[in-house]
């Protein structure tokens, strides 16, 4: 018996030493049984044996989004309780909707983790193997965490590792909390972070550059997942179209999307073109539910669409929009709050079309079902770009494809033709000169319930949309199409399962036929035989266009040629010649590849 101290402070010591020996006594959940754990996948079972012949304190994965890192983590968190390396697990991740899909995802293993403990509670129950937590929580109370941690042999498993770096408050915090882990697993599946924020657990090392890079223990990439058949091909639409908009000057500004102009005129064109009000999202939006309609139709009788948003107010009018197209009500998702989890998780079993969300649906959430996207935000980091495009990848059967809508700006067409880049987080690097930067994530993802002094200097007049390009596997194809028309049909209307290859042997042809019945066209309408023929410049727009379907058309002979994937073939003109994507190339560097690719 336990006898109290004659002071409040020893009663209060006495009772939570009874209250942990009782804790102690209770019997644990049955450890999870290894043989009924679903099969791997190589990259996994590579990667686990990896892991176990390190036996190391630190393990770093970095693997695509949809291969498969939840499986990963939890089949070596099983393999550690099974041999009695660890007597506790501990998820930490960036959302609370997250946390539940940890848990679930856990308990079908065997792994029972409590996805509702809070700081308050001090100690994880025993009905537990342990809990899940966000970086958030342990950033409030890392002395709380760092306890649990030391009480029992702890496994700690950090998803998505860059966002601890998010804040200084959370790096240190999972550092002071995790430190006494008897291991450490960290994951991720984007763009590690722009900034320098050092990322807890992570080794740097220095290259002959004198930077620090992070290294990973195992890398498994999107070009790898693709080629095995655990990730969908992705196709991306851009639409251009005319912008017009009015600065707090008064001046009324006009331009057209995917057209060379300065980054200011670029961010303004852009915005206008996302106006709920203006004709670009509704034609986008009916374009993208035409897609969406088709793959339903051809094999995804389930698929899904996504739009993601920069603001609240504005998901609420996309919703409108696509109610307006679809004649259904689109599912809405705005944040973090009560019932938004129960939203996304029945989205993710129905058959409803769309959903609008601004930050729930961006990174870990898994709605394998989706399969159209519409990048209708402003946020243009590589890290939230590569976090969007990951709701779609996650394939289910062989050859299902996912397409996502963007506006053809410059900085997204060359994320977009850059899929399959590896990047590490680099220490000191220089920063890009667009000024693109983690702070537009920030912005794209906070509430704006009202008007700023920003939005009330801007005014957006008009904006129409015309598909502009299709990139693919790093190439640009297409003539461009205006909306509702033929030309755009042919390829809102490519079949709904197709292999990678099949994918760009289709783009090819599309393409082809469309310079040909340009032709025809051209032929059946002669200039009259009175007029002497007028020779019409070609603007920026069309003189690159023309160079980007000459080049595509070069590379497609190569392909034939060699059997070299388009893709390589890109990466080796751009190795050879310098320069962006084609998608966002300059009208000399297409010419320079052109040259350069007629001597291969």
């Amino acid at each position: 018996m336990l006898v109290a101290a004659s002071v409040a402070g020893g009663v209060f010591t006495c009772r939570l030493h009874a209250s942990e020996e009782r804790d102690r006594s209770r019997v644990s959940p049955p450890l999870p049984d290894l043989d009924t754990f679903p099969p791997l996948r190589a990259w996994q079972r590579k990667a686990l044996v990896e892991y176990l012949r390190r036996r190391s304190d630190d393990f770093m994965a970095v693997a695509t989004p949809g291969a498969g890192k939840t499986t990963f983590a939890l089949r070596i968190a099983a393999e550690l309780l099974a041999d009695g390396s660890i007597e506790a697990v501990t998820v930490v991740c960036p959302t609370e909707h997250l946390k539940t899909q940890w848990a679930v995802a856990a308990a079908r293993v065997g792994i029972q983790l409590d996805h509702a403990f809070r700081n308050a509670d001090v100690h994880s129950s025993r009905d537990f193997h342990g809990a899940v937590l966000t970086y958030a929580q342990v950033g409030m109370a890392p002395a709380v965490h760092r306890r649990r941690t030391m009480t029992r042999r702890t496994f700690v498993i950090l998803d998505e590792i860059h966002h601890a770096g998010d804040s200084r408050t959370w790096g240190d915090g999972v550092k002071n909390a995790f430190e006494p882990a008897v291991r450490r697993l960290m994951l991720t599946g984007t763009p590690f972070r722009s900034d320098d924020n050092p990322i807890p657990f992570v080794t740097y090392e220095r290259g002959q550059d004198g930077l620090q890079k992070s290294r990973s223990d195992s890398t498994y990439g999107y070009a790898e997942a693709l080629r095995d058949g655990v990730v969908r091909p992705v196709l991306f639409m851009a639409y251009s179209g005319e912008t017009r908009w009015r600065t707090s000057a008064g001046d009324e500004l006009a331009a057209r999307l995917g057209e060379p102009m300065t980054k200011d005129l670029v961010a303004q064109a852009w915005r206008t073109a996302l106006d709920h009000r203006g004709d670009w999202m509704p034609q986008v939006l009916r374009a993208a539910d035409a897609r969406l309609s088709r793959l339903r139709e051809h094999g995804m009788h389930d698929a899904g669409g996504l739009v993601i948003a920069s603001d609240q107010q504005t998901a609420r009018a996309y919703a409108k929009l696509l109610h307006d197209v679809t004649g259904e009500p689109a599912v809405v998702v705005l944040s973090d709050d009560e019932g938004a989890s129960g939203r996304i998780a029945s989205f993710g079993v129905s058959e409803q079309r769309w959903m609008v969300a601004v930050r729930m649906v961006s990174e870990g959430v898994d709605i394998p079902r989706l399969a159209v996207g519409v990048y209708a935000t402003s946020a243009s980091t590589p890290l939230y770009f590569a976090q969007a495009i990951g709701r779609f990848v996650r394939a289910r059967r062989t050859g299902e494809t996912a397409t996502v809508f963007l506006p053809s700006v410059p900085h997204l067409l060359g994320l977009a033709s850059e899929m399959e880049a590896q990047r590490d987080h680099i220490l000191g690097a220089p920063k890009s000169p667009d000024g693109l930067d983690d702070d537009l994530l920030e912005r794209a993802q906070r509430a704006e319930d009202a008007e700023g002094d920003l939005e009330k200097r801007f005014e957006a007049l008009s904006a129409t949309a015309e598909l502009d390009q299709v990139i693919y596997d790093g190439a640009s194809f297409g003539t461009g199409a205006r909306s509702g028309t033929p030309e755009e049909e042919e390829y809102l209307g490519l079949p709904g399962l197709l292999t990678h290859d099949q994918v760009s042997v289709l783009l090819n042809k599309r393409q082809q036929d469309q310079l040909a019945a340009q032709k025809r066209r051209r032929a059946a309408d002669p200039a009259p035989a009175q007029r002497e023929p007028v020779s019409v410049p070609m603007s920026a727009g069309e003189r690159r266009n023309s160079l980007r379907r000459q080049l595509n058309t070069l590379v497609a002979a190569h392909h034939h040629r060699t059997d070299l994937p388009h893709g390589k073939i890109h990466a080796e003109l751009r190795r050879l010649c310098g320069g962006p994507p084609s998608a966002q190339a300059t009208i000399e560097q297409l010419e320079e590849r052109i040259a350069t690719i007629q001597t291969l």
